[in-house]
């Protein structure tokens, strides 16, 4: 009987030591599998973070402009419509800096090429993956894509032709009159007075960045 006991226990070393295994390689492929969906999640939240920097830095050069044309219709019907694809500048560098907070690298920032107003930021994770388990994904990092766009909240609405002429045989130089104002949904409207840039409302207001898809 203790013979029998003794080789029955060693037979289930065996499977013990296979089952534990068995649970350990399962362990870490669910530890790789874990661990690529944050490198992923982390690379995604960077690449959103970043498109929408970009974006930001875009319509903030608009601000400028806006002040610099104020006796410019044609130049706020141009802002106000579909077609208007900014000033790029160098808002690409707001990409790098804002991947280098959030661990990442290898970035990529191009304009939107379909006619919107917006950017493409294409980057990496900064760290790659800590075990091989699954061949061949140790050190390799984790790819994200993020597209954001610049969007018109209101619509300028040019002054009638008449308010805009001026009495040729007046002496004195004619008051300053609005070319437009700016009309916003569920808002209010603003004048556009070439002599008061004030009542420009600040780009904010004017325009919305969010995330769309590619």
């Amino acid at each position: 009987m203790i013979g029998w006991r003794k080789a029955e226990a060693g037979q289930a070393a065996p499977l013990y030591i296979a089952a534990v295994v068995g649970v350990l390689f399962v362990a870490l492929v669910l530890f790789a599998f874990g661990e690529a969906d944050i490198r992923r999640n982390g690379a995604q939240s960077a690449a959103d973070a970043a498109a929408l920097a970009v974006a930001k830095e875009s319509r903030s050069l608009l601000e400028p402009d806006l002040k610099a044309h104020l006796a410019d219709p044609k130049f706020f019907e141009s802002v106000f419509s579909a077609s208007y694809l900014g000033r790029t500048g160098n808002v690409c560098r707001k990409a790098s800096d804002f991947a280098a907070r959030n661990k990442a690298d290898g970035v990529r920032c191009r304009p939107l090429a379909d006619g919107r107003w917006g950017y493409e930021v294409r980057l990496k994770s900064a760290k790659g993956m800590s075990t091989d388990i699954v061949p061949g994904t140790k050190g390799r990092k984790a790819e994200a894509t993020a597209v954001a766009v610049i969007e018109p909240r209101c619509a300028f609405v040019p002054a009638e032709t008449s308010a805009l002429d001026s009495d040729p045989d007046a002496d004195a130089d004619p008051p300053s009159v609005p070319i437009g104002r700016i009309h916003c949904d569920g808002g209010p409207d603003w004048s556009v007075d070439p002599e008061d840039p004030s009542l420009v409302p600040d780009v904010v207001d004017l325009f919305t960045v969010r995330l769309a898809e590619d």
